[in-house]
């Protein structure tokens, strides 16, 4: 008997490997062919303006002497060996006649220097892309391409238009804009004035600042070859996230996981228009754009609203015409970074999104090949300005510019007898305000807050998973507002941007505001589209706080949503309102304190108003197309 459950164990041990294995050996087989196909020169130490040199791999195809276009990767992250997807590309890049060049930001693992978010893109950017193109090897072009911290640092570098940079490829690049339009996010660590919690579990990872390094200097083939010793890469000790993010004060929830110093402590004290913003590596609005780019963002991403926002920027503020009508953009129903899929049918969070593929490693080719190679392949002409996925329809659509011009603002008002609390309230959204107000009140602890469900968030943890799931186990509770619609007649598809407008009152200084909005099936399923939040005390703009008084009643409203989907014939819509959503953003202790540095947070009393007098409301951008109409 014994010997009998060795084997099984043995055999289920060996079963649970051999993916492993596989996996292990694709990529074995990928170093190989890279090392067939190219000429590498590792640990190129690349000098900066102020000395400062940055560890930077370069791959040439073999044979090929040049001149050749490039294309460049800059990171944060550890390169030191190649996983597959990276390798991929490379070869792909090989194949394609390019040289491909991976830099580490300064500060980061062999690269020289202190770290700083974003690596100083208008300096050691630039600088950067001056030594790239001043290589005897190359055709004086170069294109940058990358998703999250390899895109956010491209947007600065694109405001100062350096006459080498060709073309850009900036893919989930959200935590590279600082305040664009409405949204003062700075990059992604705020959203309505409230602290996005992403940014404790990201820069616990990240923030390796206190770190092994080599000393300043060292000659390159004394890098080389320690690099291939050490892979100086941090194996930071496991945190369970999920119960970590509920420590309180922020201010020292670095500490209490014993993570490394850095510019947490620092930044989770600043206020959403703090000067110190507008002086780091983020992109702003007051800047000029010299870059075509090919944009590519998804609805379930942390921050879909400024990309857009810095979309439509980029083309009206463009250097030149060139640049102003070489704008494009592609919209994904799925979460950060997680573009392609070979599946005929993906799953974002629980909801189906039908047939999400498409052809970005073509596309991306293509771009390349005629910015940066200099090939007339009409890919301007038969690229749409806009390419995005229609949820519920489960399309891709495109158009000419964001939103699409055939969208019409319609406003729905939010309606009650004074009890919308939960899914089992009486909570409506109609076609015109109520005459009398009936508020709806509920209170909200910050002890026993919201749970997110979903949303565009990223990088928590896995405290919060992103995606659409069904939202009825939060609508439940007393302290979130439910508002829904009658069934549709017909069809609606969303698509665009939109605006929501609360009427609000509350026995606190100071509290939030969630709205989420969500698409109901006729079997009750509630799957959340998007969602925002937004902090009272900045009602009247992010460069003061004005606390509220008791008994008075304040125009709240929120920065733009943006989503696409088709409301199907028999589904509904619905508005929940609450006061948290956490751990996706931070609670608000209510106190009218700092909130960072607070441990201690007191119920707030809150009310939503509705009436001819204060029309709370939902401004949808609707689409009515015959095809669509169900």
């Amino acid at each position: 008997m014994v010997r009998t459950v060795q084997v099984i164990l043995c055999v289920t041990l060996w079963i649970g490997i051999q993916p492993l294995l596989a996996e292990e050996n694709d990529v074995e087989k990928l170093r190989k062919e890279l090392n067939e196909i190219a000429i590498v020169e590792k640990k190129m130490m690349v000098p900066m303006r102020d000395g400062i040199r940055l560890a930077t791999d370069v791959y040439r195809p073999e044979g090929l002497k040049g001149p050749l276009p490039a294309i460049f990767w800059r990171t944060p992250y550890n390169f030191n060996k190649l996983g597959e997807s990276r390798l991929k590309l490379i070869i792909a890049s090989m194949k394609r006649g390019y040289a491909f060049i991976i830099q580490n930001e300064r500060g980061k693992f062999f690269s020289e220097g202190e770290w700083e978010i974003l690596g100083l893109p208008r300096t050691d950017g630039y600088d950067a892309l001056t030594w790239i193109a001043a290589q005897e090897w190359s055709n004086g072009k170069v294109g940058t391409i990358g998703c999250s911290s390899s895109a956010e640092w491209q947007l600065a570098l694109a405001a100062m238009d350096h006459p080498a940079h060709a073309a850009m490829v900036p893919m989930a690049s959200g935590a590279g804009i600082g305040r664009v339009g409405p949204f003062y996010e700075q990059g992604n660590w705020y959203r309505g004035g409230v602290y996005q919690m992403l940014f404790a579990t990201w820069l616990y990872g990240v923030q390796n600042t206190q770190r092994p390094r080599l000393p300043e200097g060292l000659p390159r083939e004394d890098v080389v070859r320690l690099s291939s010793y050490f892979d100086l890469a941090p194996s930071m000790p496991e945190v369970d996230w999920k119960e970590q993010i509920k420590h309180l004060p922020l201010v020292t929830m670095m500490e209490a996981v014993d993570g490394p110093k850095g510019i947490y402590a620092e930044f989770i004290q600043r206020q959403p228009d703090d000067p110190a913003w507008y002086e780091g590596g983020l992109y702003h609005d007051n800047e000029s754009w010299g870059v075509p780019a090919l944009w590519l963002n998804s609805w379930y991403d942390v921050s879909i609203g400024p990309n857009l926002a810095l979309f439509n920027h980029a083309i009206k503020n463009g250097a030149d015409e060139e640049v102003r009508d070489n704008q494009f953009v592609v919209i994904a129903p799925t979460p950060h970074c997680r573009f392609q899929t070979d599946k005929k049918e993906t799953l974002v969070g629980e909801r189906n999104m039908g047939d999400v593929r498409l052809d970005y490693d073509g596309l991306i080719a293509r771009w390349f090949d005629f910015w940066v190679k200099g090939e007339d392949n009409g890919v301007l002409e038969d690229t749409p300005k806009v390419q995005y996925y229609t949820m519920g329809l489960n399309e891709w659509q495109s158009s000419t510019t964001w939103p699409p011009k055939d969208a019409k603002t319609v406003s729905w008002y939010l309606t009650s007898n004074g009890k919308a609390n939960s899914l089992f309230g009486d909570g409506g959204i109609v076609e015109s305000p109520p005459e009398e107000d009936h508020p709806d009140q509920f209170s909200y602890d910050p002890t026993l807050p919201v749970p997110s469900l979903g949303g565009g968030v990223c990088c928590t943890g896995g405290a919060v998973k992103p995606g659409s799931f069904d939202q009825r186990s939060v609508e439940v509770r007393h302290d979130v507002l439910v508002y829904t619609s009658d069934a549709m007649k017909e069809a609606v598809e969303i698509t665009g941007s939109i605006g929501v407008t609360l009427y609000v009152s509350s026995d606190a200084k100071d509290t939030d505001f969630t709205i989420k909005l969500i698409d109901i099936y006729p079997d009750g399923t509630a799957y959340n589209l998007e969602e925002t939040i937004q902090r009272t005390r900045f009602r009247n703009g992010y460069d003061k706080q004005v606390f509220m008084e008791p008994g008075e009643i304040y125009k709240l409203e929120f920065s733009p949503l943006s989503t696409s989907a088709l409301i199907s014939k028999g589904h509904r819509i619905r508005i929940e309102v609450s006061s948290s959503n956490f751990p996706r953003f931070a609670r608000n202790l209510n106190t009218g304190g700092n909130n960072w540095d607070e441990s201690e947070g007191v119920v707030a009393r809150n009310s939503v108003h509705h009436s001819s007098e204060y029309p709370s409301q939902i401004r949808l951008p609707i689409i009515r197309r015959p095809e669509t109409r169900q």
